[in-house]
C-alpha cells in the first residue's frame, strides 16, 4: 500500500480545500479563496519534524530549553510542494504555572496565511494594524536579540503576536492563565538553523492540530 495522502484544509478554517485545476495552479477554500493548504498527519516525532523542515520558507520556532515538564506534541505546515511551507505551527503541552495542564502553539507565517489567527480564534488573517499600538506585553529572544510581542484579544486563551525576520510570530496558550509563561522572556530556536539536532521530548498528539 502507498503512503496515505494527507487531507489538505484551509489554514484559516477547517474547510477542505479544492486542488489546483486546469484553470488555477492554487488551492482554494470555498470561504477564503486562494490559500496555502494546511497539511494533516504531521506527528510529534522526528519524522514529523523532518516533513515540516523540508521546504520551509519560514522559521520553525521552538522555545529551548523547553519550560520544565513541557513536551512537543505536534506540527502543522501550510504550503504545497510548489510553494514550499509558508506557515507552520509547533504545538507543546505541559504544566500551567498556576496549576493544571496547559497547551501552547507557536506559529511562524508569511503575512496573509492566517494560521496564527486561526489558533487565536480570530477572523484574521493577520493581527490587524492596531494590535501594536500600545506597549509590548511579552518578549522573546533569538540569536541574542530581543523581539517584542503584543497582546491580541482572543477568546478563552492568551494570544501574543509580533514580527520577526519579516514574518509573523504568534504565541497562543490555553487556558489564558498559561500566559504567565511569558513573564520571563522565552528563548527561541529556529529548527532550520545548522546544528539544531536537538533531542526533543515528544508527547501525545495535540488535539489542537489537524490529524
Amino acid at each position: 500500500m502507498g503512503e496515505m495522502r494527507p487531507v489538505l484544509s484551509c489554514p484559516r478554517c477547517e474547510f477542505t480545500v479544492s486542488e489546483p485545476s486546469a484553470w488555477s495552479s492554487a488551492y482554494h477554500c470555498a470561504q477564503h479563496g486562494q490559500v496555502h493548504p494546511l497539511r494533516s498527519g504531521l506527528s510529534p516525532s522526528t519524522e514529523g519534524l523532518g516533513r515540516v523542515l523540508r521546504g520551509a520558507w519560514v522559521p520553525v520556532w521552538l522555545p529551548w530549553p523547553l519550560p520544565r515538564g513541557w513536551l512537543v506534541t505536534g506540527f502543522a505546515a501550510a504550503g504545497d510542494e510548489r510553494t514550499g511551507t509558508r506557515g507552520c505551527a509547533v504545538a507543546l503541552s505541559g504544566p500551567n504555572p498556576v496549576g493544571g495542564p496547559a497547551e501552547m502553539v507557536l506559529v511562524s507565517e508569511e503575512p496573509g496565511v492566517g494560521l496564527g489567527a486561526r489558533f487565536a480564534g480570530l477572523l484574521g488573517p493577520d493581527p490587524g494594524l492596531q494590535f501594536a499600538a500600545g506597549q509590548p506585553a511579552a518578549v522573546v529572544q533569538y540569536a541574542n536579540h530581543e523581539f517584542p510581542l503584543w497582546h491580541v484579544e482572543a477568546p478563552d486563551r492568551a494570544a501574543f503576536a509580533g514580527e520577526l525576520s519579516g514574518n509573523w510570530l504568534w504565541l497562543v496558550l490555553w487556558p489564558h492563565t498559561a500566559g504567565m509563561l511569558t513573564v520571563e522572556p522565552l528563548t527561541l530556536r529556529d529548527l532550520r538553523d545548522p546544528g539544531m539536532s536537538l533531542d526533543l521530548p515528544f508527547g501525545a498528539p495535540s488535539p489542537l492540530l489537524p490529524h
